[in-house]
């Protein structure tokens, strides 16, 4: 991964409801304005926007990750590795975890997966996680907590970028910390962890939009909420593609993550434009509500870009929508116990450990969505090869 201002690592990963920020609205353009102010109106460009990350991001889609083709959990894209010596000790482990929360599916999917990714192993004697129920004060004081309870390696999964990172940092002291799927402003840790990131996410949706709505178009940008890194990585990245196209952006509104307001949102502007020709959205959680608002209306649905969750996925092939879904890949949470172990044996890991970060698309859909699995599951969480598959995670055997 670039690096940020300062040499600092800066990224919160996909937590949807999780994600909670210490700096609101002020760190981008009101919705209300957005639509107005420049260009194809994307309105002005976000200050998290870092044109190197942007352009390292986009360039890693196309590179090949090294490590296990069948794996991509262990895969890494163009790693540096750093030294782990300093931290081999014999085993068994006792191995702890600072969990931002579960408090949604992408979260709760993940969590499983990582809770069976602990189990392949005898090294691991103990397993310890704390949830800080999205409560940054609850993390700190889990942090301290697990640094009490001799714990071999740390895997911290922050709730804020900035407000946990005092507290990632005083743990790098005592115990090797992994940071992963969110960020914090230090670069202490041994390893972060993370798909590509949030640009490329952005981008992949915004390219799709360009290539299916035609010249002038209409699209409708639906966010979740402002101040939160990936998600406004993901806009960014947006803006910069749908500034050089020919495509008209009439409405950027922040949905909160929330079913209703979002397809209150479509119908308003469907009302006020009469036609809506595609809807780009920063988070997949609430796109088959986007979808009911234009079936609602009796119109088709125009292009549009969601997630590997399942809901979206069947909805998209039942439909037969024209669609893509960038992912942010659960899949992530298996890497952190498998860095926790080789850091422990003394084995090199990535300092940026850069996942694969693969988009669904009408060609490879049939791959992802499967059928006996519950709607809001998703579908890049590489577990089928674990222990419980797929009850454990809420499916059914085929």
């Amino acid at each position: 991964m670039p690096r940020h201002k300062a040499a600092v690592v800066v990224f919160t990963a996909l937590a949807l409801a999780g994600c909670t920020t210490d700096k609101p609205a002020a760190t981008t353009q009101p919705a209300a304005s957005a639509a107005s102010t420049q260009g194809s109106g994307t309105g002005a460009q976000s200050k998290f926007f870092a044109r190197a990350d942007f352009d390292a991001q986009l360039a890693m889609r196309s590179q090949t990750p090294q490590g296990p083709a069948d794996k991509p959990w262990e895969q890494a894209i163009a790693p540096k590795m750093v030294d782990t010596a300093k931290y081999k000790k014999d085993g068994p482990y006792h191995l702890c975890f600072s969990n931002a929360a579960v408090n949604n599916p992408w979260r709760q999917v993940g969590w499983k997966t990582m809770r069976a990714e602990a189990g392949l192993h005898k090294e691991i004697e103990k397993f310890t996680a704390l949830d800080a129920e999205g409560k940054d004060d609850k993390q700190i004081s889990d942090i301290a907590e697990l640094q009490a309870k001799g714990c071999d390696a740390l895997i911290v999964s922050p709730n804020t970028t900035a407000t946990l990172t005092p507290a990632v940092t005083a743990a790098c002291q005592k115990v090797p910390v992994i940071v992963f799927d969110r960020g914090v402003e230090t670069d202490c840790p041994v390893t972060f962890i993370k798909p590509i990131g949030g640009y490329a996410f952005g981008a992949d949706a915004a390219e799709f939009l360009v290539e299916k709505v035609p010249a002038g178009g209409k699209v409708l940008a639906l966010r979740i909420l402002p101040g939160v890194d990936v998600l406004e990585t993901r806009w960014s990245a947006a803006k910069v593609v749908f500034d050089k196209s020919r495509l008209q952006v009439v409405g950027v509104e922040f949905t909160d993550g929330d079913a209703a307001k979002t397809k209150s949102i479509v119908s308003d502007y469907l009302q006020r434009h009469g036609k809506i020709d595609g809807v780009w959205m920063d988070s997949g959680a609430t796109a088959v509500a986007a979808i009911e608002a234009f079936e609602d209306a009796g119109v088709p649905v125009p292009p549009i870009n969601g997630e590997d969750q399942q809901d979206f996925l069947q909805k998209w092939k039942d439909a037969g929508l024209t669609a893509v879904a960038p992912t942010y890949p659960t899949y992530q949470w298996r890497t952190p116990i498998i860095a926790a172990l080789k850091i422990l044996k003394g084995e090199d890991v990535p300092k940026m450990w850069n996942l694969p970060q693969p988009k669904v698309t009408s060609e490879n859909l049939p791959t992802y969505l499967k059928p006996n699995m519950p709607p809001l599951h998703y579908a890049l969480c590489g577990c089928e090869d674990l222990p419980g598959f797929p009850e454990a995670w809420g499916g059914k055997k085929s």
